[in-house]
């Protein structure tokens, strides 16, 4: 299979040409990159010494805070470490900048010089702009020395050519002893180490302009007078090409460098396969599937009467604003939507968290909501009575089978399948009367069989049971809308491997999904109200 690959060039005044880095600290406690336009947004806004940069203008729901340099989740207020790193110089490279960043083959014969230009790389003029080649290349050598030789004279790296080759150039000046038979192509003097550069940064290029042919020919000779090095862990079957595996051994010799050539970590999503007589029930868990439908929000109370319960009225207001409608709490509200039964200008404090608001603000953000009888406060997010949410009917199944996840060799492994379809969004949801999709159904989740994964997963099965565990939105990984996400409660999806981050072994995912567990209302105390 053949695809199209590209590469990006970057200014040197930009975060990439400075060696900036961004990374944010992943749940196994290491730091994963940002993508480089991310890194450059950051990084713009850094040197610009704002307090902190939003990046949903790009498409995520963070925001970078510089003074305490930590990544914080607009949805669930969960908090990351970021740093900064100042050691990813990438090597700056002259040359002028292609047209097309894509490294496709191109039909163009490019190698020949026209008359009166001058010698030099292919395409090099003077005055060139100076620009980044992508990482990966930091360590090679700088950039080739050669020459585009339109009478074929460049020289070999040295020893004679086979009869096939030598002698057989055309041209004004002719093909002696020593020369290559094509016009324009790329004659390096140096050494093996330039032309295994060329070879392994550009054969598509080569390729496509008519030169790998001779090039290879070239490099295949050239092992003829260095010590080659053995190439190791290739043994048993691989879906490493051998001759592939072959040619990367030999150049790499040519170079003089040491070659092991290692099979790629390979994603392990799912376990062996498993019987149903291997499958075991949950001690301390009946049943083993949940299925739900919609829930009807509770009837018969008018929001004033789902706040009245959480709420205390306050005679004098404070000298400060209210968070919802930034107006001064002494003054009215400034809610400018459908006005609610109550006097814009009463006030009322929440009683856990004592945050102090608008009763008129409050009712319009409660009618705005699940309207479920629960009340979130917008500033703490400190959770009032049930909270509910808006995932559409499916059905969950949970069984322990007998195989391990790494980092948990003492316990057996829990599995949970989610399974929901397709179907017509409700009155709940963004778009009522809408189809919406369902990607990727059924979804397979992993826990250990351990205490702290069986206090999760009934704790799962509350959030299940309250339609928290997914919604319908739009998906950051595809970017479709109106179809089913999942709702700020992170699953591990990954049996046998930690590729993606969604696997194993992680120390501190099961603190994690507890503390989103809480962040949605949903404790140990949760389970006896379950059982009441």
């Amino acid at each position: 299979t053949i695809r199209p690959v590209r590469r990006s060039y970057y200014d040197p005044s930009s975060a990439p040409g400075k060696g900036v880095v961004w990374e944010w600290e992943n749940d196994s406690g290491t730091w994963t990159p940002y993508d480089m336009d991310v890194g450059i947004t950051i990084q713009h806004a850094y040197e610009k010494q704002h307090p902190w940069v939003d990046l949903s203008a790009i498409g995520f729901c963070y925001v970078i805070d510089f003074a305490t340099m930590g990544q914080i989740n607009r949805q669930t207020q969960r908090k990351r470490r970021v740093r900064r790193r100042l050691d990813m110089v990438y090597p700056l490279v002259s040359g002028a900048l292609p047209k097309s960043q894509s490294a496709w083959p191109s039909p163009s014969p490019v190698c020949s010089s026209p008359p009166g230009e001058p010698r030099g790389l292919p395409g090099q003029r003077k005055g060139q702009e100076t620009f980044l080649p992508p990482r990966g290349t930091e360590g090679l050598q700088p950039p080739l020395q050669g020459s585009v030789s339109p009478e074929c004279g460049g020289r070999h790296l040295g020893g004679p050519l086979p009869p096939s080759v030598e002698g057989s150039g055309k041209g004004g000046g002719g093909a002696g002893r020593g020369t290559l038979p094509h016009r324009g192509i790329l004659c390096f003097q140096p050494g093996p180490v330039q032309l295994l550069r060329q070879l392994l940064c550009g054969p598509w290029a080569l390729w496509g302009r008519g030169c790998l042919l001779p090039v290879l020919t070239w490099s295949l000779l050239a092992p003829l007078r260095v010590p080659t090095v053995p190439v190791k862990n290739l043994t048993g079957s691989s879906p490493v090409n051998p001759a592939l595996a072959g040619i990367t051994g030999i150049l790499m010799s040519a170079a003089g460098l040491p070659v092991c050539l290692t099979r790629p970590p390979k994603l392990v999503l799912h376990p062996p396969p498993v019987s149903k007589s291997e499958i075991q029930s949950i001690p301390g868990i009946s049943h083993s599937c949940r299925k739900t439908t919609k829930k009807q929000a509770k009837k018969g109370k008018t929001p004033e009467e789902v706040l009245k319960k959480y709420l205390q009225k306050v005679r004098h207001p404070p000298d400060e604003d209210c968070t919802i409608c930034m107006e001064r709490l002494s003054a009215p509200s400034g809610y400018k939507g459908p006005q609610p039964a109550v006097k814009p200008d009463l006030v009322g404090k929440l009683v856990k968290c004592s945050h102090v608001f608008h009763l008129h603000c409050l009712v319009a953000m409660y009618n705005n909501g699940n309207k479920d009888g629960s009340l979130q406060c917008p500033t703490c997010k400190t959770i009032y009575g049930v909270k509910t949410g808006t995932q559409p009917p499916g059905k969950m199944e949970y069984h322990i089978i007998p195989h391990a996840l790494p980092g948990h060799a003492d316990c057996k492994t829990i599995r949970i399948i989610y399974n929901i379809p397709p179907g017509v969004q409700g009155p709940e949801h963004p778009n009522p009367g809408k189809s919406f999709t369902a990607r990727g159904f059924p979804r397979h989740c992993y826990l250990p069989d351990s205490e702290k994964g069986r206090k999760v997963l009934k704790l799962l099965l509350v959030a299940w049971d309250r339609r928290l565990i997914f919604a319908i939105g739009t998906s950051s990984t595809t970017g479709e809308s109106d179809t089913v996400i999942w709702n700020e409660i992170h699953h591990k999806t990954e049996f046998g491997s930690n590729l993606t981050g969604h696997g194993y072994p992680d120390i501190n995912y099961l603190d994690n999904v507890l503390a989103e567990l809480a962040a949605q209302g949903i404790t140990e105390e949760s389970l006896a109200q379950e059982k009441d």
